[in-house]
């Protein structure tokens, strides 16, 4: 959020990504937005460590040592004195781009037995389920949109799920050093619609480039999980010392990976505008022993390769590879066309192989084959504790191969350039935003009555005195100045405008108007305004009193800074008509998109073609 610097020390919410805000949790802090502290969206904002650093909290500068190293008296001594030369923190230096691309496989096998979790049986799907090891305090959503999303994050792990550390044969299988990093080199978005017709798997390049709010500044998708988690650890490294406290290593590093679950969580809510409704995180191990244990997997190359980054040596044309093989097939990116993608593509390619192969009559009944695939998960995958594993496989148990597609979200460019000169790859949010409304279809506006409900209920609003309304307009999301822009035009609507700031809870999922009737005629005609939003009753408001809250996925009128639209334009609910250039191709000039675009885009539309599970044939790829 940037509508206002927060001057109280409060921090991001716990718990307030990816849903509603509850009328319960809204405080009545008022939080004024102070002029000229909004930036654009494309300006760089120092991470928390940093502004300590220019003295403008007043405490303690934060660490550059990762706390989950030594956290030893003399290093915590001598961070203070290094994190005053960083102009920015983006996390630790172990952010290395190689060491965890293997974990791109891992995600995508798991991927499909999620995927295919009716047909891989009820019954080892229930002694699964028992078997995995959960996180819990993640606030998730509810399925509301009409499907269930299910995130993947692929972790550089040397341990198992459990927390055992794999043994040195396992750690040599991987091919990916000794050493691991916070970077989620992977990340894979499962759309299911809540009938269970179908289900689309959407990979998000790792090097997307997003705002990461005022924590962050503008960053790689792929890093915030990671940053965010360094950034707590180094703050609690630094009272701990300035307190004269012992620091409990194990204690904040477990705190950490939670904040960088909540972070991630926000963000991809953010970039693509749905509610995550369930989490799943991996490591290395598993790709591994799911490969072998169906027997391999076939695969075909277009041209024979021999790439030592990755150990990628494969002549052209059909072959069938093992667990280690299969995980340097998967990670070469390097003397691609298309570098990342491609490698994207190779890996929805081989997941598609692998997913007709589970799926075979020879693999669900050989016990043998069932018994390796679920000690395969069960070591390799943390899920949330909110998760019905069989109630998941009732959903999907008429699913079919045909209807499972693997997709990768739009982009405008594989070259642009990020704030600090690193390449990156550039994206339009309203664009991916459209993209993931797409894949649901007509399950989330299937209700001719529902339609039928909302027109009459435009019809019916009464005639009000929007001058006799009090309103507050809150930015719960992490666009710079969105309050502001909405707040003002409210007050030229007529509205009487009290409040303009942020909201207690970051990353709400969408936006709302809230009021203690949800009958009143004021409330519901500013809802319509600003695009169709939500009214939910608040009764800690007095008669009279509308509080609004912009998520970070608001399109209505004021989401841009170059937006046009007033709250009396009769197509206030229609984002295309900001003025921001053509943004469907991706070629137009989108205020929320940050990075310098490239010259390169993703691709012709076969590279960029949906991939199915039930090909008849393997497909061949780059």
């Amino acid at each position: 959020m940037s509508d206002s610097g927060r001057t109280d020390g409060t921090s991001r919410s716990d718990d307030g990504r990816g849903r509603h805000a509850r009328p319960s949790e809204r405080r009545s802090r008022r939080i004024r937005e102070a002029p000229g502290e909004a930036a654009s969206s494309g300006q760089t904002r120092l991470p928390r460590s940093s502004r300590r650093a220019e003295g403008s909290s007043g405490s303690t500068s934060s660490s550059s040592s990762s706390s989950s190293s030594s956290a030893s008296g003399a290093r915590r001594s001598a961070a203070s004195s290094r994190a005053s030369r960083r102009s920015r923190s983006s996390g630790p230096s172990d952010h290395r781009q190689l060491g965890s691309t293997p974990v791109k496989a891992v995600l995508g096998i798991l991927a499909v037995l999620l995927l295919i979790g009716g047909g891989y049986g009820y019954a080892t799907v229930g002694k699964l389920g028992d078997s995995l090891a959960t996180t819990g305090g993640l606030d998730l959503g509810d399925q509301a949109d009409g499907a269930t999303d299910i995130l993947l994050v692929g972790i550089d792990s040397r341990t198992d799920a459990k927390g055992k550390p794999l043994s040195q044969q396992e750690i040599d299988m991987l091919r990916a050093g000794e050493e691991e990093t916070t970077s989620t080199d992977t990340m894979i978005l499962i759309r299911i619609p809540n009938d269970g017709s179908s289900a689309t798997a959407v990979s998000l390049p790792r090097d997307t480039y997003v705002d990461g709010g005022s924590e962050l500044g503008n960053v790689k998708l792929n890093q915030i999980y990671g940053s965010t988690k360094y950034n707590y650890e180094t703050e609690k490294a630094d009272e701990a010392a300035a307190d004269g406290e012992e620091y409990n290593e194990d204690k904040v590093s477990k705190e950490g990976i939670q904040k960088g679950r909540e972070a991630l969580i926000g963000s991809i809510g953010n970039l693509t505008g749905i509610s995550v409704d369930h989490y799943a995180e991996v490591g290395l191990l598993g790709f591994v022993l799911l490969t072998d244990a169906v027997g391999g997997v076939d695969v075909c190359l277009n041209n024979a390769v021999d790439e030592p980054l990755s150990g990628a040596n494969f002549p052209a044309g059909q072959q069938t590879l093992d667990g280690p093989n299969a995980l340097s097939f998967v990670r070469q990116r390097h003397d691609l066309p298309r570098g990342d993608l491609d490698r994207i593509t190779r890996q929805q390619a081989y997941l598609a192989s692998l997913a007709n192969k589970i799926l075979s009559a020879k693999t669900l009944s050989n016990p043998g084959q069932l018994s390796k695939l679920n000690d395969a998960v069960s070591r390799s995958l943390t899920i949330d504790d909110g998760w019905d594993i069989m109630g998941l496989a009732t959903q999907m148990q008429n699913l079919t191969g045909g209807n499972v597609s693997f997709q990768t979200i739009p982009v405008t460019s594989i070259d642009g350039t990020g704030d600090y000169g690193e390449s990156v790859v550039t994206v339009d949010p309203n664009q991916v935003h459209g993209f993931f409304d797409d894949l649901l279809g007509d399950s989330k506006k299937d209700g001719s009555d529902e339609s039928e409900s909302e027109e009459t209920t435009e019809e019916s609003i009464p005639d009000y005195d929007a001058a006799a309304s009090t309103v507050s307009v809150l930015n719960a999301g992490n666009v710079d100045g969105l309050a502001t822009r909405v707040g003002d035009l409210v007050a030229g609507a007529g509205f009487t405008v009290d409040e303009v700031g942020n909201h207690d809870e970051s990353g709400v999922s969408e936006s709302q108007v809230n009021v203690a009737d949800v009958n009143d005629p004021a409330a519901r005609d500013l809802a319509k305004k600003l695009g169709d939003l939500q009214v939910v009753e608040d009764p800690t408001l007095a008669e009279g009193q509308i509080s609004v809250t912009l998520s970070g996925t608001y399109t209505g009128p004021g989401a841009t800074e170059d937006d046009t639209r007033t709250l009396d334009s009769s197509d206030s609910g229609d984002s295309s008509s900001t003025d921001t250039g053509d943004s469907s191709d991706g070629s137009g000039d989108s205020s929320e998109t940050v990075g310098v675009p490239g010259t390169m885009d993703a691709g012709s539309e076969e590279d960029q073609a949906p991939i199915k599970a039930d090909e008849s044939d393997t497909m061949c790829v780059n």
